[in-house]
């Protein structure tokens, strides 16, 4: 496709030529040109012109042809993408997933489970029932300690046919806070002492160990405690590993997953 800028530069070459030769024939030294060849010239001239006259009319016409096939196209892509707008629709919901049927059970699961047998699952906390006073507490499940303990009060130790002894007040937990707790004095032989360390000063404190009924959940069992006083403490009692060891698998993830059975509440006289 010839160049649009072609026809006006030949129309710039001629008018230049034009130029120089009557330039030319002004001047003081003249050109001595044969009339002929001087027709000539203008015939060429005058045929170059046409032909650039020709050559802009095309030119013209194209870009008008262009333009328009440009806009029609244009046109045409716009009402294609309309057309797609006023059709979009959502695409139809997935179907719901059907969940599959459980595999039976592999021999290593089968024997995960029967080592589950016999054990109780306790969580962070779990509801603890001490017979000798009929309560019911919260405990706190501790496995980093070796020992479970209890919150006793105004520990007397003395001697009876001729062994250690200790008289105690358990405390008896109020539903109302603004009331006083309510205590429960009880004797125990001592079955050993232990000595704890202070963490701030280099003396120790010396325990009594003794030991009690309790239950959790259907688990009944006797198991030693620490007597000391934590009245500063959250929980009246802390289960160690002594009560949990052989017996219980720990989920810290949970809280009062074992229930005490009516039956036994009832038989040992809980005063909840």
């Amino acid at each position: 496709m010839p160049s649009t800028h072609t026809p006006y530069r030949l129309l710039s070459l001629a008018l230049l030529a034009t130029t120089v030769l009557f330039a030319g024939c002004a001047s003081d030294q003249y050109f001595m040109v044969p009339k002929n060849d001087l027709n000539e010239l203008h015939a060429q001239l005058h045929g170059q012109t046409a032909e650039l006259s020709s050559l802009l009319v095309t030119a013209t016409a194209r870009h008008d042809s262009l333009s328009r096939q440009h806009q029609a196209q244009t046109e045409a892509l716009l009402l294609n993408l309309s057309r797609q707008v006023d059709n979009f629709s959502c695409p139809p919901a997935p179907a719901p997933l059907a969940c599959p049927q459980p595999s039976p059970m592999s021999q290593a699961d089968r024997a995960a489970a029967d080592r589950l047998k016999g054990k109780i699952i306790v969580g962070e906390r779990e509801k603890i029932l001490l017979a000798d006073t009929g309560v019911v507490y919260t405990a706190r499940i501790d496995s980093g300690a070796e020992t479970s303990s209890l919150d006793a009060r105004n520990i007397t130790r003395f001697e009876r046919d001729g062994k250690n002894w200790v008289r105690f007040d358990v405390p008896t937990p109020s539903t109302n806070k603004d009331e006083a707790p309510t205590f429960t004095t009880l004797e125990r032989e001592i079955v050993r002492n232990v000595r704890i360390i202070q963490s701030n000063t280099d003396s120790y404190e010396r325990r009594a160990v003794v030991e009690l009924q309790f239950a959790i959940g259907n688990y009944q069992q006797k198991a030693e405690f620490t007597l000391s006083d934590r009245e500063h403490l959250t929980f009246t009692v802390l289960i160690g590993r002594n009560i949990l060891r052989d017996v219980a698998l720990v989920d810290v993830g949970k809280e009062f997953t074992t229930e005490i059975p009516a039956e036994l509440l009832k038989q040992m006289g809980n005063r909840k």
